[in-house]
């Protein structure tokens, strides 16, 4: 448990902050107070050189019972406290791969367009724990162009076990995945669909029925469940409503 708690505390410390780094603040704390207010999504900031939550919102799924206050006082103990001990080894191990990659970035503001997304457990009051996604962006990055706060928005996973660690990068095709087993980092292209394929993905995603969006497209329902296995190979999914979470986590739609 201290391994674990020292790595996640120490990899990225921010020993000082400079009084150029602090101008690029500004009031940014209200727009992400906004966010938080219009998304069902869990949102809070990490501050990297206080080691605390700057900001938890009061979205229930990250709170795992508690109140947003509770939990922007126990900081980095949350984890410890409501995450169960194998996955606690995960962050661990995400915490250390993830600023390894991102050390091998430029330092400029580009390492801004890097995000990484992976699932853990949280137990908090639950009375089973809950598989969530957590995805983590930088905010802001000091004069030598290390993360000094980042943004995390927590959500449901749709996947069946932690883990599924996958590294972003906004505008590229290209993604990341860590091999857990190897310790390493895996690109790949970003999975696409064709245009008919996502005109059906987006019915179903109003709630349309396969023959009421076989009507909508003019093409027999066998059509529509023709594209429909096309749209889960290429997901890896087997079924719609996992092949639209993967569609919105990997902002396919």
């Amino acid at each position: 448990m201290e391994n674990e708690k020292n790595s996640l505390f120490n990899r990225n410390r921010i020993t000082s902050v400079s009084n150029e780094d602090t101008l690029q603040l500004g009031n940014y704390l209200e727009i992400v107070k906004s966010f938080a207010k219009i998304t069902y999504q869990s949102v809070y900031v990490i501050d990297y050189e206080e080691l605390k939550f700057e900001y938890v919102s009061d979205n229930p799924l990250f709170l795992a019972g508690y109140s947003s206050d509770e939990v922007l006082k126990m900081g980095y103990e949350f984890y410890f406290k409501n995450v169960p001990n194998e996955d606690l080894e995960l962050l661990s191990l995400v915490n250390n791969l993830g600023f390894d990659f991102y050390d091998k970035l430029p330092k400029t503001d580009e390492r801004k367009l890097y995000s990484i997304s992976y699932d853990f457990h949280l137990k908090g009051k639950y009375n089973k724990p809950v598989l969530i996604n957590h995805k983590l962006t930088p905010l802001f990055l000091d004069r030598n162009g290390s993360v000094w706060k980042s943004l995390c928005v927590v959500s449901i996973s749709h996947n069946k076990s932690a883990g599924n660690v996958t590294i972003h990068k906004q505008g590229s095709d290209v993604l990341w995945k860590l091999d857990v087993s190897k310790k390493v980092w895996i690109a790949e292209k970003r999975s696409k669909l064709k245009e008919k394929e996502l005109e059906i993905l987006r019915l179903y995603a109003q709630g349309l029925t396969i023959n009421q969006i076989a009507e909508r497209i003019f093409v027999s329902s066998d059509t529509v469940k023709y594209y429909r296995r096309k749209i889960f190979d290429a997901f890896g999914v087997k079924n719609f409503t996992e092949a639209l979470s993967f569609a919105t986590d990997n902002k396919i739609i």
